[in-house]
């Protein structure tokens, strides 16, 4: 498998209701080790799981190879895959879990610091930049493309440590518990982390709208 194998596919997804319908059979081929069942699964699905892997690492390499590493995971377990859920929904979680060990392994790099990125305050106690400021209402704002660019941006600025909580938690939807244990920490320590993730993108997005 290489790089060039994962890109987005054309081919239209099936309605919600024949989903089970559609995967079971490819399903089964996967489990006979079909190589032409392998190709499609990747060529139907590298694309976004590519968009996902860049999500949590800063590296268009780092990504790609997670993707790769998740893909080769899928094949060695698919046997034990028991269509519980989509096949989307497996790999994604296969991906997300390979792109968290890799940020594991990274972790002897510095890091940039989020003191700088959370609330400051002046000498009288009071928030330097106020939420009131923000020139139009969130619930308007996050239906424009511009500010979803924005938010994208600014989690992309946070510190590797609290994206991936912010990520598992606030995009991925994931519960603390579950976050806890694919990040090896506390679930105590993932609110704490998720707190200050949310704090400093909502300083990120403020200074933006400021500028």
């Amino acid at each position: 498998m290489n790089a060039q194998m994962i890109r987005v596919s054309t081919a239209p997804l099936p309605a919600a209701g024949d989903a089970w319908l559609v995967e079971r059979p490819l399903l089964e081929r996967l489990q006979a080790g079909d190589e032409e069942a392998c190709e499609r699964l990747v060529r139907e699905h590298g694309g976004r799981l590519l968009a996902i892997a860049r999500r949590y690492l800063r590296q268009e390499e780092d990504a790609r190879d997670a993707v790769q590493e998740g893909f080769a995971a899928a094949f060695r377990s698919v046997g034990r895959f028991q269509g519980t859920s989509s096949i989307s929904t497996w790999l994604h979680r296969i991906v997300i879990n390979c792109c968290l060990m890799k940020l594991r392994s990274g972790r002897r790099r510095p890091e940039t610091s989020i003191e700088e990125l959370l609330p400051r305050f002046d000498e009288t106690g009071h928030r330097v930049l106020d939420a009131a400021e923000l020139p139009e209402p969130a619930e308007a704002a996050i239906e424009r493309e511009e500010t979803r660019r924005r938010v994208r941006t600014a989690i992309a600025r946070l510190p590797e440590r609290y994206r991936a909580v912010l990520l598992l938690r606030d995009i991925e939807e994931v519960s603390t518990a579950d976050a806890a244990r694919m990040l090896k920490l506390t679930p105590n320590a993932v609110k704490i982390r998720l707190h200050r993730a949310r704090q400093a993108l909502r300083t990120l997005l403020l200074e933006k709208s400021l500028a």
